[in-house]
């Protein structure tokens, strides 16, 4: 027998290449099944993401709920149904009247008004440019945010020649304004990315100066180095003028709490296997 061509089973161990993986996936067991108090969140075998497990894994312990309450019927199955629209409302309605939000008192929106006065600020808007290191797939992030560092260092130099952001900008940016020399016009909080609008308008220190910035800006797209070169500081309404924003946001924030406090007490509840649960994720309770 040609023992070339005829290999034992026994013996396999994938294609044989010095990167493959598939032996070291053939050997792992599959990932277990989990449960809320007895109810499979998946058929054997199948290997949801973690994501889709906890939602999954809440939704079930919303409908066990309304079927406690008598508001849903008993499943007769071992896996979690699929719900159709009229269980989901039910279930929404249920959560509803379980989970008590209070409305903000006058106190504590002029509280949060006082301490967060450059949220409201309206018309204001900078002349930025900017050079965008970005994270990519596979990047070395640690060298990468040297690199930017490295940069930051060079233009943050008193003295350092007019034209040089421009010049790093078109050499180093990821961003096409690098080929304006990193610049994006005018802006306001709506044009940034959250984590960006936070640092360059909502903060007390944003809200004044122009130049380099000192430090590295890190957003979901990269590492950014700002340049302020002109500013509109808009103007800063009274709290009255803000007030149903304010309680709209205070009640937002209220009603969050109570939704993970209500989810916390159903999971503490609950005998849960195959996967840790902590509080409200389930888009059925946001």
């Amino acid at each position: 027998m040609d023992t070339l061509t005829s290999p034992s089973p026994a013996v396999a161990q994938g294609c044989g290449s010095g990167s493959c993986q598939c032996a070291a996936a053939a050997a792992q067991p599959p990932s277990p099944t989990a449960y809320v108090n007895g109810i499979a969140l998946h058929a054997p075998g199948q290997q949801p993401d973690t994501a889709t497990l906890r939602e999954l894994a809440y939704t079930e312990l919303l409908r066990q709920q309304a079927v406690r309450q008598g508001l849903l019927p008993r499943h007769p199955g071992l896996t979690t149904p699929e719900l159709g629209e009229a269980e989901r409302t039910v279930i929404e309605t249920m959560v509803d009247q379980e989970v008590v939000t209070p409305r903000p008192v006058e106190d504590e929106g002029r509280r949060y008004h006082e301490a967060h006065k450059p949220q409201f600020v309206v018309g204001q808007a900078l002349h930025v440019r900017h050079i965008l290191f970005a994270v990519t797939p596979g990047v070395n992030v640690q060298a990468l945010a040297v690199h930017a560092e490295r940069a930051l260092l060079e233009l943050s130099h008193q003295g350092v020649a007019p034209g040089r952001f421009a010049q790093l900008a078109a050499e180093l940016s990821n961003c096409p304004s690098g080929a304006q020399g990193g610049d994006l016009g005018w802006i306001t909080p709506d044009d940034c990315a959250p984590e960006l609008a936070t640092e360059l308008f909502h903060l007390q220190h944003a809200q004044s100066g122009t130049g380099v910035h000192p430090r590295l800006f890190h957003t979901r797209f990269g590492f950014h180095i700002i340049d302020v070169l002109e500013r509109r500081s808009g103007t800063q309404p009274a709290y009255e003028e803000v007030r149903e924003r304010i309680a709209a946001l205070l009640t937002m924030q209220s009603r969050a709490r109570a939704l993970h406090q209500y989810m916390s007490l159903l999971v503490g509840e609950a005998d849960i296997e195959g996967l840790a649960l902590e509080g409200a994720d389930s888009p059925l309770v946001q």
